[in-house]
C-alpha cells in the first residue's frame, strides 16, 4: 500500500510541474490539464516519494514536481516493479508501462547535483479507468504482471 504524497501538473511543456493537491484523471488520457497527457503510453509519471527524500538530504534544491512527475508516491519503489504492474487509487486504475527515461538536454537538476533520478527511478502508466487522486489518497498495487 502507498500514500499519495503530490499531485502535479504543468499546463505547458517546457515549464516544472506544481502541486495542485488533486486531479482528474483521464480514461486512456492522463491528468486533466496537463501538458504531457495524451494518447500515449506515458500518460502519467510516478515517483517514490523514499526516493525523492533521499535525494534531497544530499542537497538537492528540489521541490515537488521538479522531476516532472504527476504522482509522488510513498510505500513503492516503483521501478522494481515489472511493466504492466496495475494500481488502483480510489476509482483510477493505471497500469506500468515504462521504468525510466532518457533525461532531456539541459536538466536544470542534473546541471545542479551532477544526477537526476527520473531517467532511473521514474515510471510512467497509462489511465485504465479515470477518476479523482488526491494527497493523502490510498493507493493499492491490484495486479502484478510475471
Amino acid at each position: 500500500m502507498g500514500i499519495v504524497k503530490a499531485v502535479c501538473i504543468s499546463e505547458q511543456k517546457g515549464t516544472q510541474k506544481k502541486n495542485i493537491g488533486k486531479a482528474q484523471l483521464i480514461e486512456e488520457f492522463g491528468l486533466q490539464n496537463d501538458a504531457h497527457a495524451g494518447k500515449w503510453h506515458r500518460q502519467v509519471s510516478l515517483l517514490s516519494y523514499e526516493v525523492i527524500e533521499a535525494f534531497k538530504a544530499k542537497g538537492a534544491p528540489i521541490t515537488d514536481g521538479a522531476f516532472g512527475e504527476n504522482l509522488i508516491v510513498s510505500g513503492f519503489d516503483f521501478k522494481n516493479l515489472p511493466v504492466g504492474t496495475r494500481f488502483a487509487c480510489n476509482d483510477v486504475i493505471l497500469e506500468m508501462t515504462q521504468i525510466g527515461k532518457e533525461c532531456h538536454h539541459g536538466c536544470e537538476i542534473r546541471r545542479i547535483m551532477g544526477d537526476c533520478i527520473m531517467p532511473r527511478e521514474g515510471v510512467f502508466a497509462r489511465v485504465i479507468h479515470g477518476g479523482e487522486i488526491a494527497v493523502g489518497d490510498e493507493m493499492t498495487l491490484i495486479e502484478r504482471a510475471d
